[in-house]
């Protein structure tokens, strides 16, 4: 990885790729994705500061809670989404079960991409009260008391 700090990190590729919010360069999880182990146990672990700027992941106890409200908000948006494409893809009628297709293959997209999802939410998270410092390696980091 280069040690140029002159360029900025893509704000939504930083987003993806789950890197700190502060620099957009150091990861926030151990294991590089959420599939890496079948045990879904590391799913969550993380470090206590990003490697790179040294900014501290969990600001306060229970600071990770509010993740869910938006863990559903990205349900909603990945099921309304999906909806849309099979609405187009393969369309909706009252004369046969295709809306029960869709519930059923919306349920298993669901699963499949819980783990990705909760990682995601913790990422979308912490950016709410973490911004970007382009100045990161001569600045502290956010701390909250």
């Amino acid at each position: 990885m280069s040690k140029d700090h002159s360029y900025t990190p893509n704000y939504f590729w930083s987003i993806l790729t789950m890197k700190c919010p502060r620099c957009r360069r150091g990861s926030m999880f151990q294991n590089g994705h959420a599939y890496k182990k079948f045990s879904l146990k590391h799913i969550f672990d993380m470090p206590d500061h990003c490697p790179v700027c040294q900014q501290k992941y969990e600001m306060e106890p229970g600071f990770w809670y509010g993740t869910g409200y938006v863990s559903y908000a990205l349900t909603v948006a990945l099921s309304v989404a999906s909806f849309i494409a099979w609405l187009v893809l393969i369309g909706m009628s009252t004369k046969d079960n295709r809306i029960f297709y869709w519930l059923g293959f919306n349920a298993v997209l669901l699963v499949l991409l819980q783990p990705w999802l909760m990682r995601l939410s913790r990422v979308v998270y912490i950016r709410f009260f973490v911004g970007y410092d382009p100045d990161f390696n001569k600045s502290k980091p956010k701390e909250f008391k």
